[in-house]
């Protein structure tokens, strides 16, 4: 596939946007779940009711604000919770309400081998059963599993994946390690892919996190970076992010790299889940979980969402480590904590899932 030129953006540092004070927090913050263990990823019914994973194996549900007492589904071996792998990534099909059907990311070995593979499950009568494997044998490792998935605007499911701590892999096209994925809900490849026969929609990233769009078909994504200098990236298809050959607003005069939106500099986000947020308070801008950050950001855009015009920290310290954060279309936003994960600091009731509401 041959070279392609992708829109200018404004870039920013961080330590360089506007530092004028900001306003009063706007959300009521209610705790919706504690005694949690690493809630990876959610997702919303349309019916309001929140289904969620724990890394080490659980598909769990929140009906009419109250957590069920046991899982949808605790997935058996091969499964596997080491390090950075077991249960991620959950998206609810576009047409649950009528098909019920569940979309995991989860980590496995084979072979004394690491893999990651995408399954779809059903639930019925408050239990899920597995119904097919969608993408399977995804380089995995006990670190860098990437482990997000979403169903964009398209009705097509995008799937992150990290490098998997082999770094050359996330240049290689014939690996899928290192990649933003994108399939058709059964698994088949999508004939406007960038590159023919492939599910590879973007590669050169090292552990992307997050998805998100904007009410403009923009596609945002979270990235940890390798010390410090952590990306919010817009993704484009066939694009190169330029691991490990680049990092943050690093160039190549002889290789064609998508720098990122913005980059953290010296400082460590960790950023993971990120959503766009389309209604409330903080309409038009991005709202992005930190791991290691232990905030969220609040990232605020100009008119064409392809710059940053302010960076607002929230919540700093004030819940740990934060893994997800998802809007549902009430404007309501989820948050989850995730100190049960060997690198946080434990509080009363962890892990957590938190919900904001807007104040009127």
């Amino acid at each position: 596939m041959g070279k392609k030129l992708y829109p200018t953006m404004l870039r920013y540092h961080y330590n360089q946007i506007s530092d004028q004070p900001f306003q009063e927090f706007p959300y009521e913050i209610d705790i919706i779940a504690v005694d949690l263990y690493v809630p990876w990823a959610l997702d919303l019914s349309p019916d309001g009711n929140i289904y969620f994973t724990e890394r080490d194996g659980n598909v769990r549900k929140i009906q009419n604000g109250m957590p069920l007492d046991q899982p949808l589904i605790t997935l058996p071996p091969p499964f596997s919770s080491q390090g950075e792998g077991g249960l991620m990534g959950i998206a609810l099909d576009p047409d649950f309400s009528q098909n019920h059907y569940l979309y995991i990311m989860y980590t496995y070995i084979e072979s004394n081998e690491i893999f990651n593979r995408v399954a779809r499950l059903v639930e019925e009568n408050n239990k899920a059963t597995l119904d097919q494997v969608i993408l399977d044998r995804i380089p995995g490792g006990r670190i860098h599993n990437g482990g997000r998935i979403k169903i964009g605007p398209d009705q097509k499911l995008y799937i992150t994946t990290g490098d998997a701590g082999n770094p050359s892999l996330a240049q290689d096209l014939s690996s899928l390690a290192g990649k933003i994925l994108r399939i058709n809900l059964d698994g088949s490849i999508p004939e406007d892919n960038p590159f023919i026969d492939s599910p590879i929609y973007s590669y050169g990233h090292r552990n992307p996190q997050g998805l998100t769009w904007s009410d403009k078909g923009i596609l945002y994504s979270t990235e940890h970076g390798q010390t410090a200098h952590d990306e919010v990236n817009i993704i484009f298809p066939g694009a190169n992010y330029g691991w490990p050959l680049v990092g943050g607003y690093d160039v190549l005069n002889d290789l064609q790299i998508q720098r990122p939106l913005i980059q953290s500099g010296d400082v460590t986000w960790a950023p993971s889940g990120i959503a766009y947020i389309n209604q409330g308070p903080w309409a038009g801008k991005l709202l992005i979980a930190c791991l290691r950050g232990e905030q969220l950001l609040l990232l605020s855009l100009d008119e064409n969402g392809t710059s940053v015009t302010a960076v607002e920290p929230l919540l700093e310290n004030e819940y740990g480590r934060l893994r997800e954060v998802v809007q549902w279309i009430d404007g309501s936003v989820y948050v989850t904590t995730s100190n049960m994960d060997g690198r946080g600091i434990l509080r009363p009731g962890d892990d957590k899932i938190l919900g904001f509401t807007p104040k009127l």
